[in-house]
């Protein structure tokens, strides 16, 4: 495996967001975590990355390295651990490029670094249209790519993303889940939390159900898109 998450709580003061889940990632896979609004999805990528404290007995490791001893800058530049957060967060009042640049403060393989750079302009042709302007010019698809474009540039072991359908139309967001299955493909392993269960389930290979802070179901993605419970609450149907 390459993450492990065992018994992982988080609170925000006297809430309970997180009861103590487990679950695992491999090398090169895609794995969602689905749940409604509020159910722990955003709390459980933001916990691996450092972004909120996790309570003591909670464990964290990536490639046998315990995450818990890093800060969340390091769990970046140390682990190679990327994070898209929901709402993308990109520096509005820098360029395209210079968003990219950012990225790789603490890489040391300049050459690299170019044909990453390179491969992300060739994966996303709008952000080298457009890699002179301003990010907060752009429209949401295109910020989407820029936030998913800086996170393969800071260091692509595996790529954390919350919720990357977000506010995207329906040809754009097939067009980004085609992007991150490319991005796949180079080696990246991909965490996704989504509440597009749906599209969510065909994209990944494995599955975890969330439930107010506990984990509740598990299993292959096309088992959890037949499956009844998920089907009611998630799917519609």
């Amino acid at each position: 495996m390459q993450l492990k998450v065992e018994n992982l709580k988080v609170s925000y003061g006297n809430i309970k967001a997180l009861h103590g889940i487990s679950f695992t990632v491999d090398q090169g896979e895609i794995l969602t975590i689905i749940g409604a609004n509020g159910a722990g999805k955003s709390t459980t990528l933001r916990a691996i990355s450092r972004m909120v404290p996790s309570e003591s007995g909670s464990v964290l490791e990536f490639n046998n390295e315990n995450i818990l001893k890093y800060s969340a800058d390091k769990v970046v530049s140390k682990l190679g651990i990327s994070h898209v957060p929901e709402g993308r967060r990109i520096f509005g009042n820098l360029t395209v490029t210079e968003n990219l640049d950012l990225a790789c403060f603490a890489r040391k393989d300049r050459g690299q670094i170019e044909k990453d750079k390179k491969w992300v302009f060739d994966l996303f042709t709008r952000l080298e249209e457009r890699k002179d302007q301003l990010a907060g010019t752009l429209s949401g698809g295109e910020q989407q790519m820029l936030a998913v474009g800086r996170a393969y540039m800071s260091g692509h072991k595996i790529m954390l993303l919350d919720e990357p359908s977000m506010g995207l139309a329906p040809l754009l967001m097939l067009d980004m889940f085609k992007a991150l299955k490319e991005i796949n493909k180079q080696g990246t392993t991909i965490l996704l939390v989504e509440q597009n269960a749906r599209l969510a389930l065909k994209f990944a290979q494995r599955g975890y159900v969330i439930e107010n802070g506990s984990l509740v179901l598990e299993g292959p993605a096309e088992q959890l898109l037949d499956d009844p419970q998920v089907k009611k609450a998630y799917l519609g149907a």
